[in-house]
């Protein structure tokens, strides 16, 4: 398994909610039209996670803002920023609440290059986090990368281990386009090695977390975990696993993700946002579409069921992927 970090580069054993910190600090260190924006961000509280925790007290309230609650006024001044030479970090607090702000990121931030003739940038980068997993109800547990992967103009960038989540969320912030920058409640305390300095993973760019040679996982974020579990139960069977991190659903890299699987003829998607209708269904179907002849079998997909998210945990649990369904659709897969 990697991490994300090159043997090469020094680095510093950090959680995943340092290494956003860190990633953080450094943008607004390196250039000064870097600037953090949104709810709750400021000390004392240093965001509901606090993940911008120290970065007003250092950087001051007029880099690092606290805005009113209105995620389309955050995004709307965000996208006014980017277009006068800004880089805006906007922080939308909880996924389910991007739904509020649509119309700015689908309407004018993902259009307004093309509208301007390739005359205006639009280097936004749009914070949010997905608390499915935590008991916070179907209003505040949805992953809805999928509906934002399916707007021309958007990138869509979900980091799975501290070492990705700086090196991605470093890449976002200094590119030209705007990208919406997913993370996960339940990985901010994962804990992994860290590239010290200027780093950054390049953007549509996959990381292959396990190599195996039965069955590709194709996946991302926290159901990376959840897959490099899985391969470690079903190894018993014998069966080997490689998992395949996407890190960026746009750009979406096709090549080794296709390349992967024609080497294992086999293939399971899996992700935490709902079965039906979600990013899996384009993997697969890209998979299909490049590869039918040369697969052992249809490409299995394992995803959340398709109906609210419960806060009991009964309820969340029988509505969540897990380690166990990942490993049943390993097996499935391979027996036929």
């Amino acid at each position: 398994m990697t991490d994300g970090a090159p043997d090469s580069v020094a680095t510093t054993t950090r959680s995943m909610r340092a290494a956003l910190n860190l990633a953080l600090d450094e943008a607004l260190c390196a250039d000064p039209t870097v600037f953090l924006i949104g709810e709750d961000l400021a000390d004392p509280a240093g965001g509901i996670s606090q993940v911008t925790k120290g970065l007003s007290t250092k950087h001051g309230t007029s880099r690092v803002r606290d805005t009113p609650i209105s995620e389309a006024a955050i995004v709307g001044a965000a996208i006014g920023a980017a277009a006068v030479g800004m880089r805006p970090v906007a922080e939308i607090m909880i996924m389910d609440f991007v739904s509020i702000a649509l119309d700015q990121l689908v309407n004018h931030a993902a259009k307004a290059r093309f509208m301007s003739g390739g005359l205006l940038r639009m280097p936004l980068t749009l914070r949010t986090a997905v608390f499915g997993g935590l008991g916070s109800g179907a209003t505040h547990s949805q992953s809805l990368e999928s509906w934002l992967a399916h707007v021309p103009g958007l990138k869509v960038v979900v980091p799975s281990s501290p070492a990705d989540a700086k090196g991605l969320l470093t890449s976002c912030i200094f590119d030209d386009d705007p990208c919406v920058f997913v993370e996960n409640v339940a990985l901010y305390g994962t804990r992994g090695p860290v590239p010290n300095g200027n780093y950054r993973v390049p953007l549509g760019k996959a990381d292959v977390k396990r190599r195996g040679s039965d069955v590709t996982v194709l996946t991302y974020g926290r159901t990376v975990r959840d897959a490099l579990t899985a391969a470690e139960q079903v190894a018993a069977d014998p069966i080997d696993v490689e998992v395949v991190d996407l890190r960026t659903l746009v750009p979406f890299d096709a090549e080794t993700v296709l390349g992967s699987v024609a080497r294992t003829r086999r293939a399971v998607v899996a992700h935490h946002a709902t079965r039906f209708g979600g990013f899996g269904a384009e993997i697969a179907s890209v998979v299909h579409e490049e590869l039918f002849g040369q697969l052992d079998a249809p490409v299995r997909r394992v995803g959340a069921r398709f109906a609210p998210i419960g806060s009991a945990s009964t309820l969340e649990a029988a509505a969540m992927p897990s380690v166990a369904l990942i490993a049943e659709a390993i097996r499935d897969v391979v027996r036929v």
